[in-house]
């Protein structure tokens, strides 16, 4: 049901058989915390940060609720999107606050502004997990990808391309970062510089607000007019979305599909590994988000039932946030692909079929006529 008129879905997860954990007092926050048992149940409040960005209405909201379901079946799950709004998503935190929740999972849309939620859920004790970017304010744990890893990935893609290319030095190229409100762009933007500074010049550098598409096409225009087209041998693009920008600019200055440079992006999304198989688009970042959201859930209910967090195969590690916290966090590897991959990541990990791959004008693609 919506709750309170806004964009938020509260689920009763069916009861299933399992063994859970004992009862013990909640971890972190200010206030008093409660008893929680996986035996009893809980309730569980998760707020995603926009609906532009595929992933999160397509893959994390389900796989997490998915995975809550199988590992605590009697957790009632309140879902909302801010849909890029900060202020709505301090609403829809404050009205699950108000509802009763006992854990908040949030992927903030400004980092820095979400450090009130955080202070105010830590006030009535309930504990804060951190998802996909690390929250101000002193959340208890945090589960991510290596953000400083994915940005290193982009660079070393695209120094390999201009080699495959044979335009290695003979151009400049031109950085669109992610937003500056989120501290997951910084990271990126300065794993990318780590690998690219001294390779290439760099001519043109922007941070695109809200990651929006259509600002990133903005930022390519003035690139082109800067540079010329001819002049820009490749284009760090820090997600598909932006990359979709970066790409619909070039081709609104007359630059044909058989000339593009090379453009990353990240996030693996359907139209991004399309753009790729259609040779617009070189790479993408893949995070395995179904891994990232069962380990969220894990971890959810640790927290909410004070146990130690167990993060499976992978390891704890200590992470400062922006006020100098020092965060229990759980990152995992990214993967680069290209179109010699899709076969081995996006399709063996039942992200995407073929045949969604291959939809409509993909279909005649080189990819697509070996691939079906």
């Amino acid at each position: 049901m919506v709750t309170g008129g806004l964009a938020a879905v509260t689920t009763a997860l069916a009861l299933v058989a399992a063994t859970g954990c004992d009862a013990i007092t909640s971890a972190g926050g200010e206030g008093e915390g409660e008893t929680h048992s996986v035996e009893e149940g809980f309730h569980v409040g998760l707020l995603l940060p926009d609906l532009y960005t595929a992933r999160y209405e397509a893959f994390d909201y389900p796989y997490f609720e998915e995975a809550l379901e199988e590992q605590c079946p009697a957790c009632e799950l309140s879902y909302a999107n801010a849909d890029g709004e900060v202020d709505e998503q301090q609403t829809q935190a404050q009205a699950m606050l108000t509802d009763g929740i006992d854990i908040l999972v949030l992927d903030a849309v400004d980092a820095e502004a979400a450090a009130g939620t955080v202070n105010e859920a830590s006030s009535q004790g309930v504990p804060v997990l951190a998802y996909d970017r690390l929250a101000e304010g002193g959340v208890d744990a945090y589960v991510s990808f290596d953000n400083h890893r994915v940005g290193q990935v982009q660079g070393e893609s695209l120094l390999a391309a201009l080699e495959e290319d044979g335009t290695a030095g003979d151009g400049q190229i031109v950085m669109v970062n992610g937003s500056p409100t989120d501290p997951n762009a910084a990271d990126f933007k300065a794993g990318a510089h780590e690998v690219l500074d001294g390779q290439e010049e760099i001519g043109q550098e922007y941070d695109t607000p809200d990651w929006s598409p259509e600002e990133a096409t903005t930022q390519m225009e003035g690139a082109i007019t800067s540079l010329g087209a001819d002049e820009i041998t490749g284009v760090l693009a820090a997600n598909d979305g932006m990359a979709s920008g970066v790409i619909a600019a070039l081709q609104s200055a007359g630059v044909s599909t058989d000339d593009l440079p090379p453009v990353t992006g990240q996030d693996a999304e359907l139209a991004g590994i399309q753009r790729i198989v259609a040779g617009e688009q070189y790479m993408t970042v893949y995070k395995a988000i179904r891994p990232q959201a069962e380990l969220a859930a894990q971890i959810t209910v640790d927290l909410a039932t004070g146990s130690d967090l167990q993060p499976g195969e992978h390891t704890l590690t200590q992470l400062e946030d922006g006020g100098g916290e020092e965060i229990e966090s759980v990152l995992l590897e990214p993967v680069a692909l290209t179109i010699d991959n899709i076969d081995d990541t996006v399709v063996s990990d039942g992200f995407y079929t073929v045949e969604e791959i291959c939809e409509g004008e993909y279909a005649d693609t080189e990819y697509c006529q070996e691939a079906l």
